[in-house]
C-alpha cells in the first residue's frame, strides 16, 4: 500500500508538472528554456539535500559516458514530451503517453527477438486503436503533429526505460536523476540565448515549480519501486489522467473530446493487458528458475 500511495502522488505530480508546461509555454515561454528551468532547478535541490543528509557520496560514478547517454536520450524525449503537451489538450497528450507499453511489446519482438504471444499482440492492436480515435485523422479536433510527437515521446521512453534499468544495476535512483540534471542542463543551456525573454513574477514562479515539481515526482516514482513490484505499481500511472481532466476543466475549461472519451479507455485497457501478461510470465520464469535450482541442489 505504501508503494502504491507513492505511485499515486507521483502521478498526481506529473499531472502537476505538464499542467504548468503547457500554461507557462501558452504564455509565451519558449520550449527550450522550460527544459532548462526544468532541468537546472533539480541540481541546487538534490545538492542540498545530499549535503544536508550527509549522503554527498551518493553522486560517486564509474559510469558517467552512460549518464551522458541517457541524458542525450532524456532531454531529446523531453523535447517530443513538452512539445506534445503545450500542442495538445492535456487529457489528450497524458493519453499518448500511455502507449509506450504498446512500443515496448513491438521493441521486444522486432530488436530482441522475444516471443510475444496473442494476448500481446491483441492488446497493441486494441491500444493503436484507440490511438486512431484519439487522434481523429482527418477530423477537426487534436493537432497532428501535437499527436506525432507524444507518440514519439512513447517510443523514446522504450529506450530510456531500458538506459534507467540498465543503470539501476549500479547506481542508485538519486544518482540516476542527478546526473540527467546534470547533464541536461548545459544542454538545454546551448539554446538559450536564442529563445530566453523577459518574465513576468507569475512565469519565474511557474518555471521554478516546473523544476522542483518535476524532481519530486522523479523520486517518489523511483522510491515507489523500491517498495512494490513494478507490475503493481505502474498501474497506477493511469491514474494521472484522472488529474489531467481535472486540470484541463479548472483551468482551461476544457472536458476531452467523445473520440477521446472512447478511445483512451482501449488504450488503457491494452496497456493493463500487457502489464498483467508480463506479471504472469514474470511469475512463471520465477518458478522455473526455483524448481531449476532445487533439481540441481
Amino acid at each position: 500500500m505504501y508503494a502504491l500511495g507513492l505511485r499515486i502522488a507521483s502521478a498526481l505530480l506529473f499531472a502537476t508538472l505538464y499542467m504548468l508546461v503547457k500554461h507557462v509555454g501558452e504564455s509565451g515561454v519558449k520550449l527550450p528554456e522550460i527544459m532548462f528551468w526544468r532541468q537546472a532547478v533539480t541540481l541546487p535541490i538534490l545538492l542540498g539535500y545530499l549535503a544536508f543528509t550527509g549522503g554527498l557520496h551518493r553522486l560517486k560514478t564509474k559510469r558517467l559516458p552512460i549518464h551522458g547517454r541517457r541524458a542525450v536520450m532524456g532531454m531529446t524525449n523531453m523535447a517530443f514530451n513538452f512539445g506534445a503537451t503545450i500542442l495538445l489538450p492535456l487529457a489528450e497528450s497524458t493519453v499518448l503517453g500511455f502507449t509506450t507499453p504498446l512500443f515496448a511489446v513491438i521493441f521486444g519482438a522486432l530488436l530482441l527477438r522475444e516471443h510475444i504471444g496473442p494476448y500481446r499482440w491483441l492488446a497493441v492492436v486494441l491500444g493503436f486503436a484507440g490511438v486512431l480515435i484519439v487522434a481523429q485523422p482527418g477530423g477537426e479536433s487534436v493537432s497532428s503533429l501535437g499527436v506525432t510527437l507524444g507518440l514519439v515521446c512513447a517510443l523514446f521512453l522504450v529506450v530510456i526505460n531500458y538506459q534507467i534499468r540498465d543503470l539501476g544495476r549500479t547506481e542508485e535512483p538519486i544518482t540516476t536523476v542527478f546526473y540527467f540534471a546534470a547533464f541536461g542542463t548545459p544542454m538545454a543551456a546551448l539554446a538559450l540565448p536564442f529563445f530566453m525573454t523577459a518574465h513576468s513574477p507569475q512565469q519565474w514562479l511557474e518555471l521554478i515549480a516546473i523544476g522542483a515539481v518535476g524532481t519530486f515526482a522523479q523520486l517518489l516514482m523511483a522510491a515507489s519501486l523500491r517498495f512494490g513490484a513494478v507490475a503493481s505499481v505502474i498501474v497506477m500511472d493511469y491514474t494521472q489522467l484522472i488529474w489531467a481532466i481535472i486540470y484541463g476543466w479548472l483551468i482551461w475549461g476544457m472536458l476531452p473530446t467523445g473520440a477521446t472519451w472512447f478511445g483512451a479507455p482501449l488504450i488503457v485497457a491494452a496497456g493493463l493487458v500487457i502489464a498483467w501478461r508480463e506479471h504472469r510470465l514474470g511469475r512463471k520464469d520465477a518458478l522455473e528458475a526455483e524448481e531449476a535450482r532445487n533439481m540441481s541442489a
